[in-house]
């Protein structure tokens, strides 16, 4: 069973990779695998990574793993560039009980004291270097999402009390909270009217690696949330999440221009408004030309954004980029011209100052 440890008749040098009598043994079923990868390429993207065990032994990974929380873990990926991917916040935080080695035939994943916290996917593959170009090499790839159980903390911690999750018609939305046990029981319920909010497994589904999922938001879905889970004990409750509603179509900035007096006076004050509205978490940014620009013209420049409210609970984000010309001068006059940008393009606007 490749599952299970193999003694092995000699001692092993360091950094040898002891699955391979293991590899020798399943040998002869090599031709079967063959005809079977197109059905079921997972067999081959899991066999490069494995878990190293008590006194050495390896053990591939399933889809899924439990193990309890304070226990450390030892990953090995086989090969000689490994790229990893692990909970994000291990990043954020730069935390130092994890540890990542590359040797010559493997990368070497040490997560010590696990935490509640640390649950979550942890993957590696191979990459495909030519010169200073790298791709993943989709053929050599392994993951497993472990569950760090707690029965103190059934929900996996998140940094904040309170987050906002958006319901854009056009795409699920998550509700993410992640518990640390796969079999308790979570339960959705909304904080008013205060009522448990139907799991239909259609449009509402529940999976213990992501949270809820509402397939089809609609605006009925707004308000505040919360999710409750039972496992052998008192229930816990998660954090409360407030979900808005979105309805601004996708596409390049809908930006427009707007300035204090399209006619100034010599050290008058003026400035220009560059706006956007826009989806609540897309990313705007402001580039302008104006007339100063090459002389080097001293101007002020502020961007800033906020949520807004648009009618029956739909929020949209307001984004707004300010250029202020304090003392203005004949170096000044023409065409203020401002460029804004997001993920799906970006949008050109102009508006003209005359003496």
């Amino acid at each position: 069973v490749i599952g299970q440890p193999v003694k092995s008749k000699r001692p092993k040098e360091p950094g040898e990779n002891k699955i391979r009598p293991v590899n020798k043994k399943v040998k002869p079923k090599n031709p079967k695998m063959k005809e079977r990868e197109s059905v079921d390429s997972s067999l081959k993207s899991q066999s490069i990574l494995t878990q190293v065990m008590d006194k050495g032994h390896f053990q591939k990974l399933a889809a899924t793993l439990s193990l309890a929380a304070g226990q450390s873990i030892e990953l090995r990926c086989k090969g000689s560039n490994v790229t990893w991917n692990y909970p994000s916040y291990l990043d954020t935080f730069k935390d130092s009980r994890l540890s990542i080695k590359q040797l010559d035939r493997y990368s070497q994943l040490i997560l010590a004291n696990s935490t509640a916290a640390d649950t979550g996917e942890y993957s590696c593959w191979l990459q495909l270097c030519n010169g200073n170009k790298c791709r993943k090499d989709e053929t050599k790839t392994g993951s497993t999402y472990i569950f760090f159980t707690d029965k103190e903390e059934l929900f996996v911690p998140t940094p904040s009390y309170f987050e906002i999750v958006y319901l854009n018609p056009d795409k699920p939305a998550v509700i993410p909270c992640r518990v640390t046990t796969p079999s308790a029981k979570v339960t959705l319920h909304r904080e008013f009217p205060a009522e448990e909010i139907e799991t239909d497994g259609t449009d509402i589904i529940y999976d213990a690696k992501k949270g809820f999922v509402f397939q089809h938001p609609t605006s009925d879905h707004k308000g505040i949330v919360y999710c409750k889970a039972e496992s052998q004990g008192a229930p816990q409750i998660s954090i409360k999440y407030h979900l808005l509603y979105v309805e601004v179509p996708r596409g390049p900035p809908s930006t427009t221009i707007a300035v204090s007096s399209s006619r100034a006076g010599l050290s008058d004050r003026v400035h220009v408004v560059c706006t956007v509205l826009g989806e609540p978490d897309v990313d705007v940014s402001f580039r302008w030309q104006y007339p100063g620009q090459e002389s080097e013209r001293p101007v002020i420049i502020q961007n800033f954004w906020r949520l807004i409210n648009r009618g029956i609970g739909h929020t949209t984000r307001i984004s707004k980029s300010i250029l202020l010309v304090e003392d203005f001068e004949d170096t000044d006059v023409g065409n203020y011209v401002c460029i804004a940008q997001n993920l799906q393009g970006e949008t050109t606007v102009a508006t003209e100052v005359e003496l």
